[in-house]
């Protein structure tokens, strides 16, 4: 064995020896919980650890390689877990992709990545069959069979895969703190996605930091109602399984079914969005099943409505708060812990996280005081590697030795964090960002459209809807359901305004430049009725 190899088993800080740890001293004890149509999937540590050794065996039977990017297109489920960790144990980077991007836009990441493998859901083959054509990169096709469908050449199916893998730990294969574990594609404020690289060790310390800094202990039963490509329902999935925990799959959210759990699995911590714990409020089951394992609820993306969290506090007896960050500072950055809920309302990001640090810094890099708005920077081993085949952006992130989030900010007198309003045209919908340019450009793509502006409006339930405001051609046949077929051929599901405005002419700066805020000033009311 070569000093290096000694070396790198001594100095370990990867996200797989999570599970092989866990599997020495819980071996036993459940780790995943699944129901699927009615057929329950229960795997222990000890069982979970081997398939994740199966996997990381079978891809390197297959000639993925420590360092080789394999794409992972799917919904949640127990064989996403598999795939998601099995790579880590063989060095083998993961890129999660969101499925309700566009195919063209799915297309653009695997190719961006330079995936070699792709693991893909049942549901969501047609994506891949769509696209792979134009891959040549791809040499490998997983199938899950997640709604028992059967997996058809030339994809191979996910049990028979992992069968040809080894359950024996993957032991030859040096992995240092900063090799990268996933590339996560956050779109930015282009119409290209950026591939955010992060390293174990952030993946690592965020696991151990979130349980500190949200109530979070040995044993913990948590679920995931958030989709798992996205760091926010990783990070809090991978803190309950680092402490021994159990993780109840859901593979897409339901009010009923998820209060049904939290009695049958005695869940005692979950991440939703404001918007599910109103649904799930408003649930005629609310009235009915037992809720007392639940003590802690987080909520993310947005500040929750104070009716609704009054209603979630009495109603779930739970402790509520806020966890915030970002894809390139693996979260949570900061919290909004519960002895605040209520004393305090508006967007309040909270206190920084025990592992990094939190300032507010001016545009030539000097750190403002309390209660001095600026952008939101962060330091410390959450942050990213860097943006993938992007240099530029990659040193304007962490420019005066901090990352920039993007993000404007001030503390208030508690040395709160509040957030004010992003740098640039971001919107926020259902916990996705959409970047408002790229809508513009598949707007004005058509010929009857003038001029067109989309900015996020406050929703209900969206938090922000995407909302297009279009100036039509001079005796242009165009109405709003012809401009919303135009945005689904191009755009994301999530992408799609909600709705289209047409007004006669644009507000424009002395430049030029259309004025959007005042778009979103003079338009806050279009979904309040």
């Amino acid at each position: 064995m070569t000093q290096e190899l000694n070396n790198n088993l001594i100095e370990r800080a990867v996200v797989g020896d999570i599970f092989r740890r866990r599997a020495s001293t819980s071996k036993e004890k459940i780790a995943l919980v699944e129901n699927r149509d009615g057929k329950e999937i229960r795997l222990s540590y000890g069982e979970l650890n081997q398939k994740l050794n199966q996997f990381a065996r079978a891809l390197r039977n297959a000639e993925i390689r420590q360092g080789d990017r394999v794409g992972l297109l799917g919904l949640n489920s127990t064989e996403y877990f598999i795939s998601l960790y099995g790579c880590a144990k063989a060095g083998i980077t993961v890129v999660p992709i969101n499925p309700g991007l566009s195919p063209k836009d799915v297309a653009y990441i695997l190719d961006h990545a330079e995936v070699k493998a792709l693991v893909v859901d049942d549901q969501l083959v047609a994506i891949s069959d769509a696209i792979r054509k134009d891959l040549p990169n791809l040499e490998l096709l997983v199938g899950i069979s997640a709604t028992g469908q059967t997996v058809r050449s030339p994809y191979i199916d996910f049990e028979e895969f992992i069968s040809q893998g080894s359950p024996d730990e993957v032991e030859d294969v040096i992995i240092r703190d900063r090799d990268v574990f996933e590339i996560l594609y956050t779109s930015g404020t282009t119409s290209l996605p950026k591939g955010v690289m992060v390293a174990h060790l952030s993946t690592f310390i965020m696991s151990l930091t979130n349980p500190i800094e949200m109530n979070m202990g040995l044993n913990t039963v948590t679920c995931t109602v958030l989709p798992m490509f996205h760091c926010a329902q990783q990070t809090f999935a991978l803190s309950a399984l680092h402490l021994g925990g159990k993780v109840v799959i859901f593979r897409a959210f339901d009010p009923g079914l998820l209060l049904d759990a939290i009695e049958r699995e005695r869940i005692q911590m979950m991440l939703c969005l404001p918007a599910m714990y109103r649904a799930m409020l408003d649930h005629p089951k609310i009235k009915s099943v037992d809720l007392s394992s639940l003590k802690t609820g987080v909520y993310a993306m947005t500040p929750m409505d104070r009716r609704t969290l009054e209603e979630a506090i009495e109603t779930f007896g739970a402790d509520f708060l806020l966890g915030t960050g970002q894809t390139e500072f693996f979260p949570s950055t900061n919290t909004f812990r519960s002895e605040w809920q209520l004393k305090k309302m508006g967007n309040y990001w909270g206190e920084s996280a025990l592992t990094l640090d939190t300032a507010i810094m001016d545009s030539g890099g000097d750190l403002l005081p309390q209660g001095e708005t600026g952008e939101i920077v962060w330091r410390g081993p959450a942050v990213m590697n860097c943006y993938l085949k992007n240099e530029e952006a990659t040193v304007e992130s962490r420019a005066f030795g901090w990352h920039h989030s993007g993000d404007l900010g001030y503390f208030d007198e508690d040395n709160l964090l509040v957030f004010v309003d992003r740098k640039k045209d971001m919107i926020k919908t259902g916990g996705e960002n959409v970047p408002s340019i790229k809508v513009e450009r598949a707007l004005l793509s058509d010929h009857r459209i003038m001029s067109a502006a989309v900015v996020g409006l406050p929703h209900p339930h969206w938090t922000e809807a995407v909302t297009a405001f279009v100036v039509k051609q001079e005796n242009a046949d165009l109405d709003e359901q012809d401009v919303i077929d135009l945005c689904k051929r191009e755009l994301g599901k999530f992408e799609i305004p909600k709705r289209v405005v047409f007004i006669d002419e644009m507000p424009l700066t002395s430049t030029g430049k259309i004025r959007k805020n005042i778009l979103r000033e003079n338009n806050t009311e279009v979904y309040q009725s």
